[in-house]
């Protein structure tokens, strides 16, 4: 059976899936989308996903008049037919087609498609002995990146300078020498034993996971802090690591060829990772 993508109300087979040529977010990134974990064919953290999906539609002044559970139907109707049991769920939802012009169509009519592939999350479990490194960038982001849309271009291009240095993650740091978060990921820095991240701002995405680790950590009486921090401070943590729906958590060891610490992952974030694959059985019941 052909893997199926569903595409407006329509379930079809992947390579048949289409959208119109004149779709805002082609034409103009006008759209917000969404990926969520898929494990044990359960969708890890949806009401999450949700939330931010419809906070990013008030901002956008997307009018979606699908509910929440009906969308969830649909979302969990793309994994059955597909056989899906662990991968991604990729959903995105554009303002609709319009003839091209800049401002909003009188009468618009929004479009949401939904795609499912695999994905090995046991690879992240194996990372975690290792650690990754990143290397970092200016960030040339738009000043709402706190808005899951699909203007990433800029993250694309930070995303290919990591892979051309051999580097798992690009992290963004802004001109006055704030580092605020990756490409693709939230940025941590462990110093004295606590756990720093960036504030909730519009210079970062408030990720799932991030939201997820803030609690896990705090339940376990690990301290953090939520401010921002200079790469410099990253360069003389004790430890570095990313979260994402992808890589719920991951040590840094290197940052731009430089270890950080040990050069090992280190204590905190050793503790920090059952607890991570503790919460994603719990809600799955899935585990490497």
């Amino acid at each position: 059976m052909p893997q199926l993508a569903y595409v407006d109300g329509r379930m079809v087979p992947l390579r048949d899936a289409m959208i119109h040529v004149e779709d805002r977010g082609l034409q103009f990134a006008d759209s917000l989308y969404e990926v969520c974990a898929i494990l044990n064919g359960r969708l890890l953290d949806w009401p999450g996903h949700l939330a931010r999906l419809r906070r990013g539609l008030a901002a956008l002044f997307i009018d979606f008049p699908m509910s929440d559970a009906a969308l969830g139907i649909v979302a969990r109707r793309l994994l059955a037919v597909n056989g899906q049991r662990e991968g991604l769920l990729y959903l995105q939802l554009t303002r609709g087609s319009a003839r091209r012009d800049h401002g909003f169509p009188t009468t618009p009519s929004p479009s949401l498609i939904m795609t499912v592939r695999r994905f090995d999350f046991a690879q992240r479990v194996r990372q975690q002995a290792t650690g990754v490194s990143v290397v970092t960038v200016n960030d040339m982001r738009w000043r709402r990146v706190d808005l899951k849309t699909t203007g990433l271009l800029a993250n694309v291009l930070a995303k290919q300078d990591a892979r051309a240095a051999g580097a798992f993650e690009a992290w963004l740091v802004a001109e006055d020498g704030t580092l605020r978060e990756g490409s693709s990921t939230n940025a941590w820095i462990v110093k004295d034993g606590r756990l720093l991240t960036h504030p909730l701002s519009e210079s970062i995405l408030p990720g799932i996971a991030r939201s997820a680790l803030i609690d896990l950590a705090r339940g376990a009486q690990i301290a953090v802090d939520e401010r921002p921090f200079s790469l410099a401070e990253a360069l003389a943590a004790d430890e570095a690591l990313l979260t994402s729906t992808t890589a719920p958590l991951l040590p840094v060891v290197r940052i731009d060829g430089q270890a950080i610490g040990t050069g090992t992952p280190g204590p905190v974030a050793a503790r920090l990772a059952p607890l991570v694959w503790d919460e994603i059985e719990r809600q799955t019941g899935w585990r490497a």
